[in-house]
């Protein structure tokens, strides 16, 4: 049995395969997931959530303060 792992050309690691896989973990039976099954089948998947915007994005996006009369006048000159 190698104590070290083979370094590969490629710069991957090779482990021991020496070993037999572990078994694999029993499933504990779930209530929850069970009434849940049960639901989607009996009356179909639930709507997908939809995003609620967030107030203080929808606030960071407006400008803090009104244009000023010299900017509203500037951008009238400049058009």
């Amino acid at each position: 049995m190698l104590l070290h792992p083979k370094v590969l050309h490629t710069g991957t690691v090779q482990r021991n395969t020496d070993r037999p896989m572990t078994k694999a973990k029993k499933r504990v039976f779930s209530i929850v997931k069970a009434v849940k099954q049960n639901a989607r089948d009996r009356v179909g998947q639930p709507p997908p959530e939809r995003v609620i915007p967030d107030p203080k994005q929808r606030a960071a996006a407006k400008p803090k303060h009104k244009e000023t009369l010299s900017d509203l006048l500037e951008k009238s000159d400049a058009d």
